[in-house]
């Protein structure tokens, strides 16, 4: 059993944090910056970002790593840093959470790639595994308690992250982004995803809904 679901079955509700693009923009962060710079730039606005969230009662902190893969870094020109950015994403939760007398987990935030999967694109399902394993390899380096794979809005996107995911030796948990439609921006309703459950490659613990509308 791992620790995640040590402790859901311990406390029964874990509370999580966010939203953390809002309190980044609060922050400082303007439109078009990768917030995964400030993990090395603004160390003192992550760890304070952090610690506001574990005020609030926080089980699960998740790391500053959202657009943490190459595609979405180079946009920023900073797809060579992949390795770097998690890591140090990992560090700022984890100096965060030491200053708590309690057990925090720290979850390995994964979002989407950017990109549009072949045909109605260029990325291909190939592709998209190397990006996220990438990224998972830094996490789990790091130390994260889990994966955590958010806003997500495609199937095959979905797939090629559990995939890149199935031998890391660290719980998944997968979420979708759903709109007003009752549908991710690709289509699918939420009983779409718990028949996904069974065709991931990596099963996760958890699936679920965030950032919708």
């Amino acid at each position: 059993m791992s620790k995640l679901e040590e402790h859901l079955a311990e406390k029964g509700i874990l509370l999580t944090d966010g939203a953390t693009g809002t309190t980044l923009f609060g922050m400082g962060l303007q439109s078009g910056d990768a917030p995964e710079l400030w993990n090395v730039d603004e160390p003192d606005k992550i760890r304070a970002m952090h610690k506001g969230f574990l005020d609030a009662g926080a089980d699960i902190i998740l790391t500053n790593t959202f657009g943490g893969n190459k595609h979405r870094l180079k946009l920023s020109n900073d797809a060579h840093r992949v390795r770097e950015l998690n890591m140090a994403g990992f560090e700022r939760a984890r100096e965060a959470a030491a200053e708590f007398d309690r057990d925090v987990l720290i979850g390995g935030s994964v979002g989407p790639t950017g990109e549009l999967f072949q045909p109605l694109g260029a990325l291909t399902y190939e592709d998209a595994v190397e990006a996220f394993s990438e990224q998972m390899d830094a996490l789990v380096e790091a130390g994260v308690d889990v994966l955590w794979v958010e806003t997500m809005s495609a199937v095959e996107e979905m797939k090629a992250a559990s995939e890149a995911a199935k031998d890391k030796g660290v719980p998944l948990v997968i979420t979708a982004s759903f709109d007003t439609a009752g549908r991710t921006m690709m289509g699918l309703p939420p009983k779409g995803l718990n028949d996904l459950r069974s065709e991931f490659s990596c099963t996760p613990v958890a699936i679920g809904s965030n950032c919708g509308v």
